[in-house]
Formats: structure tokens, sequence, C-alpha cells
């Protein structure tokens, strides 16, 4: 017995050792457990009819698979009276079973079960017989047991196992109880159903973790921080051409609302004639406030000189469509004629104004926004 021992429990050891090498996800303490129902018949192996003298035998099974390997469960059995029983069962048996699975032992865990598996089992636990007063006492005896379990598993998530479990039951009381006495044992035929919960990984069985070097862990790690230096350096780039985005809009709104500067009236000696710049808003097409004073120079000089005449040309900045463009520089020189006329009192026959569309006297677009009266002196 010691040595049938000892030799089971090197089997296990190499079992654990030779999958160690593996890395398993789901094998936490409540992964992998699993509950089973069974059911069958049980006969004393010698000096009697096999299949006259089965008993029906039936039980629970809860249990738990600590790697693709090496599994244990606790069993409860009880026999269906056929004795002098005073109860309607005339035997218990409570064990401990240890498993091994053979195909993933010879034949490696592929990261799913089988669907056809085969364990070794090998177990120890306590028998009680139950006998009425009259025919005797109740008696209570260890049991060990030896058999393998033929397993089907069935559907996509491995979920469900159908088993065939025949295994011999050595009674071990009486004088030289630790000898496996084949007159004190049975055969036991079971069948049954089992149900694997769900583990952490979301499957109802282990998975095999994929390993990975650490030079290739090291060479990822460095490969992804030079993509986080690059990202923050082409991320500081933008914002610096964000703020200088930024600057550019500011000094352009400031240019866009910093009040026109009076133009001085500049005198052309080669052709005796005098131009004077009246300047407009976008998009406006009268004369502002502080323009005035660069149509009253105009009069003012046309006041002193009789026998002069102007001519103004109207001009627009490039936004737009050509046909707006148009109308709107027609319009600016409009403006400046219609205030001569009415506030100074100029005689229209002395003025000329047209409209001369989208202007380029000026490297800034916005500057084109302009009038520009050319005022010519008698001959």
């Amino acid at each position: 017995m010691r040595k049938q021992f000892l030799l089971a429990m090197a089997f296990a050891a190499v079992a654990v050792t030779s999958n160690a090498q593996d890395a398993y996800v789901g094998n936490k303490f409540f992964d992998n457990w699993y509950i089973g129902v069974k059911g069958g018949g049980v006969t004393p192996t010698t000096h009697s009819a096999f299949w006259k003298n089965m008993r029906g035998t039936a039980g629970v099974e809860l249990g738990k698979q600590i790697t693709p390997v090496l599994g244990v469960s606790f069993e409860g059995l009880t026999t269906i009276n056929t004795s002098n029983s005073r109860n309607a069962f005339d035997a218990l048996n409570l064990g401990a079973l240890g498993k091994l699975n053979l195909n993933n032992l010879f034949g490696t865990y592929q990261g799913q079960p089988r669907l056809f598996e085969v364990e070794a089992i090998a177990g120890i636990g306590w028998g009680h017989d139950f006998m009425n007063s009259g025919m005797g006492y109740d008696q209570s005896y260890m049991v060990s047991r030896f058999g393998a379990s033929f397993n089907f598993n069935l559907g996509e998530s491995k979920a469900w196992t159908i088993n065939v479990r025949p295994a011999i039951v050595y009674r071990m009381d009486g004088n030289r109880a630790h000898v496996l006495n084949v007159n004190k044992s049975a055969i036991e035929l079971l069948a049954g159903v089992t149900y694997h919960f769900a583990s952490s990984n979301g499957k109802h069985y282990q998975t095999i973790q994929t390993p990975y070097n650490q030079a290739e862990v090291d060479m990822l790690n460095e490969a992804i921080n030079n993509l986080r230096a690059e990202s923050a350096a082409k991320n500081a780039d933008i914002e610096a051409l964000q703020n200088e985005n930024e600057e550019l809009k500011g000094k352009l709104n400031e240019c866009m609302n910093a009040p026109a500067k009076v133009e001085t009236v500049i005198q052309n000696t080669h052709s005796k004639s005098l131009e004077s710049v009246v300047t407009f808003g976008q998009g406006k097409t009268t004369v502002s406030v502080d323009q005035l004073p660069n149509v009253e120079r105009i009069a003012t000089y046309m006041k002193n000189n009789p026998a002069s005449t102007v001519v103004i040309k109207g001009y627009a900045s490039p936004e737009g469509s050509a046909e707006v463009n148009a109308r709107i520089a027609k319009q600016r020189a409009e403006a400046v004629k219609n205030i001569l006329i009415n506030k100074y009192k100029i005689k229209e026959s002395r003025i000329t104004a047209e409209g001369q569309g989208v202007g380029s006297m000026f490297s800034e677009p916005d500057w084109n926004r302009v009038s520009i009266a050319t005022l010519n002196e008698a001959e």
C-alpha cells in the first residue's frame, strides 16, 4: 500500500512539473470548479454473481481542476437498500479523489478540452453501512478507490461533460486493513453529467497565456516611448503654429478695426495735379467721420481754385465677386462726389466719379478700399 501511494504521488508530481512551463489564464482559487451528478451500480468483485448482486448507487461530486492535468474532487455516494438496513439506503461513502488527465499529460494541453478525454482516478474515503438494531450494528470503515473516467466534453464552450467511470473499491478494515484485498473489494460502474462553472477568463476551462520574450517586450516599450516622444514634439509644433496663427489674427483685427489715418494731399510737380485718398471700411460705401478732413481738403482746394476739376476713382479689395466689387468701387467714388456737391456746394460739372473695381495700388489688399481724388489745375 505504501509503495502504491508513493508511486501515485510521484506520478502526480511529474504531471504538475511537465505542465509548469505553460502559463495558464483562469486558474485562480474560484476558477475551474465543477459539479456533477452520477448513478450506476456496485457489485462484489469475487464470490458473487456480477449482475445479480449489483446494487444501485447514486451521488454528487464537487471538484476543481487545478491544472489541465491535475484535478481534485469530493464526492458522496449512497447505495440503494438490498440488505437489512433500516434506511432506504444501506451504505454511504464519502471520499476525496485525485485525477490525472492522461490526454493532457502525454499529449500536452491545447488550450481547451478535447472532445474525448481519459482521466486516471485514485482516492480515499469513509464508508458506513446501516443495519437494523436486531440484525447487528452499523459499521464504519476506510475505503480506497482506483479507476478511470471516460469524458465526453460537449458544446462549443465545453461547459458540459458526460462521463463513464469504472472503478474498483477496496474496503480497508479488519486484520491487515492496509492491504488491498480483492475479496474485500467491489466493482463500481457509474455514469453521470458534469457542469463546469465559468472562470475569471470568461471560459469554462483554463486557457494558455502566450509567453513573451523579454527582449521583444523591451523593444516594444522602446518603440512606444519613441512614438510618444515624436507625438509630443508634433503637439508642441502644432501648439506653436496655433499661437502664431492667433497672433496673426490679432494683428489683422487690429488693422481692420484701427481708425484710418488722415491722408495728406500730395502735389505732383510734374503734372501739376494733386491727389487725396479717402479710405473705407470692409464692405462700406459711406465716408466715415475720420475721413471727412480728406474730402474737405479737396473742397477747399477747389474753392480756392475755381478753374480746377477733380477725378474721383473708387476701388475695392479683392474679397467677393467681381460684380459686387465693381458696384462697391463705383459707390465709393459717388460717395465722395455727393459730399462735395451737397455739403461744399461744388458744381457737379467740375467732378468726375468713376468705379475702377479691385484696386492694386497697395501691397496690402485691405488698403485698396479707397477713393482717390486727383485734382487738376487750370493750365
